[in-house]
């Protein structure tokens, strides 16, 4: 009897899995992001402003369905920067955005190798972008951005939201 039921339950795991799964997306439905903290060699910092937000944003944007985190960092990069990855980027730390909701979440990478030939041109997304010198942010840089920043190049402790 016991045997079984292991079979009945091995048979029913992927199901029940998926049923649990799509609950879980209703009621606890989750928003995750990616950003990458581009350094050249600088130590200066890459960074990008939208046309639809006003600030400056470390790169990045949404997982799609079907990404894996790494993928949509590298996947934006390419997008916002014209950036491919030459090495291994390091997950810096995953942070609630409650700013944009109390289901959003951030994962953010430092990326230190990398190959760009040139800054792309604006665009509809992305009208300006460029290396800057941590001393020397752009004004309206965000204080998440800012602080991500601090958290990797002056080694503050991580704090668990984006701010």
């Amino acid at each position: 009897m016991g045997e079984r039921l292991n079979r009945i339950r091995r048979a029913c795991e992927p199901l029940l899995r998926r049923i649990f799964h799509a609950y879980f997306l209703i009621v606890r439905g989750m928003t995750l992001g990616v950003r990458a903290v581009v350094l050249d060699a600088d130590n200066r910092v890459f960074l990008v402003r939208h046309s639809y937000v006003s600030g400056w944003y470390l790169p990045g944007g949404g997982v799609d369905h079907g990404e894996s985190l790494e993928q949509a960092m590298r996947r934006e990069l390419k997008e916002e920067g014209d950036i491919d990855l030459t090495g291994a980027a390091e997950l810096h730390g995953i942070f609630l955005n409650s700013h944009v909701s109390r289901r959003d979440h951030v994962a953010v990478y430092v990326v230190r190798r990398f190959s760009l030939d040139r800054l792309p041109a604006p665009n509809r997304e992305i009208v300006e972008c460029g290396f800057f010198a941590i001393n020397a942010l752009p004004e309206g840089t965000t204080p998440g951005t800012r602080l991500r920043i601090a958290e990797v190049l002056d080694g503050r402790p991580l704090i668990a939201t984006w701010r």
